[in-house]
């Protein structure tokens, strides 16, 4: 998988990450990886694509990298309750102001009880985390989604 993950890396930064089924922390532009021990067994997954489409060019030139004040690894080793106010995505802070829809997907899911819900990296999509499969908003059918329990 070394050299598969070697091929992936040429097509895009980031797309190694995709290659193995186990939890990476992508850093640099996400080509250099390093497993991280976090278990999200038996939560409930939401992945919404809305129809909108960020170019990464405008997400890059948004963002504003800084070190957070407790790093990724000691988030994750939190209760996932607190992640919503220690775990964020920095390309949210000007990505969701400039597309409203991303931002009103992640509110819908924290009203909905997702217990932490995030865009995906430079976008569009949007993830929640939720302890029980929760009421799909209407609008949710027309956009491209998956769900399902995490194992």
């Amino acid at each position: 998988t070394d050299r598969l993950k070697q091929y992936a890396a040429q097509l895009g930064s980031d797309c190694a990450f995709f290659i193995g089924d186990e939890p990476m922390q992508g850093t640099g532009r996400g080509e250099q990886l390093t497993p991280i021990e976090l278990s999200l067994k038996d939560k409930y997954l939401v992945v919404i694509k809305p129809d909108v489409h960020v170019s990464t060019a405008e997400a890059y030139a948004g963002v504003k990298p800084q070190a957070p004040a407790i790093p990724l690894r000691n988030i994750i080793h939190l209760p996932l309750e607190k992640w919503k106010h220690q775990l964020t995505n920095d390309f949210e802070k000007t990505i969701l102001t400039n597309y409203p829809v991303i931002a009103q997907l992640k509110e819908q899911f924290y009203a909905r009880k997702a217990v932490y819900a995030s865009m995906s990296g430079s976008g569009s999509s949007v993830f929640g985390i939720f302890d029980e499969p929760p009421k799909a908003d209407p609008s949710w059918q027309s956009l491209a989604h998956w769900s399902g329990w995490l194992r």
